[in-house]
C-alpha cells in the first residue's frame, strides 16, 4: 500500500530516513523523479543512504506503476521533487483510492514563489495544482516532519494570499 506521497525537492535525505520512514512504518521507497532516474550518481547516492534491507527504486514519474504500489503488502513511501509531478502522477494513475494523502514537505524558494512556511515556498500555479488535486479527492497537507501539525489546503491558500510576493 502507498503510505504517503511526499513532495520534497531534496528527495531522499536524512529527514525522510530518520522521521518519515519510521513514522509511516514504510518497508520500501520509490523516488519518482525524471532527473534522478537519469543520473546514476543520484540513484546511487540516494539508495546508499537507506538500510540494506530497505528496497528502493528511482524511476521517472511516467514509469511509476501506481496500481502495483497500492496493491503491495508493504507500506511504500513515494517521494517526488515538485508539485507539478503530483499532477503528472494523477494523470498517469495516482488516485485518492491508491494514496489518499499528498504531503508537501519542502519546496525551495524560487522567483515567483511565496513563503508558506520556512521550508515551503509555492507559486500561484502550484497552489492551483494543489486545489485541483484536492477537488479530485486527495487530502492535501503541508508539513516538514511527522510531529508537526499539518496545514490543510485552506491554510495553505490563506498563507499564500497574505505572503509577500517573491
Amino acid at each position: 500500500m502507498i503510505a504517503l506521497v511526499r513532495v520534497d525537492n531534496r528527495l531522499l535525505h536524512g529527514q525522510v530516513l530518520e522521521a518519515w520512514l519510521p513514522r509511516l512504518s514504510a518497508g520500501s521507497v520509490v523516488v519518482a523523479d525524471d532527473d534522478a532516474a537519469r543520473s546514476p550518481l543520484a540513484r546511487a547516492a540516494m539508495t546508499l543512504a537507506l538500510p540494506d534491507e530497505m528496497p528502493a527504486a528511482v524511476v521517472p514519474v511516467a514509469e511509476v506503476r501506481w496500481e502495483s504500489l497500492a496493491a503491495s503488502p508493504e507500506r511504500v513511501l513515494v517521494l517526488m521533487r515538485q508539485v507539478a509531478d503530483l499532477e503528472r502522477a494523477a494523470a498517469q494513475g495516482l488516485t485518492p483510492e491508491r494514496a489518499h494523502t499528498l504531503n508537501v514537505g519542502n519546496v525551495h524558494y524560487a522567483a515567483g514563489r511565496r513563503p508558506i512556511t520556512s521550508s515551503v515556498y509555492l507559486s500561484g500555479e502550484e497552489v492551483e495544482a494543489l486545489e485541483r488535486l484536492a477537488a479530485r479527492g486527495f487530502a492535501v497537507e503541508l508539513r516538514a516532519v511527522p510531529g508537526e501539525p499539518p496545514l490543510g489546503l485552506d491554510e495553505i491558500e490563506r498563507r499564500y494570499k497574505s505572503a509577500p510576493q517573491g
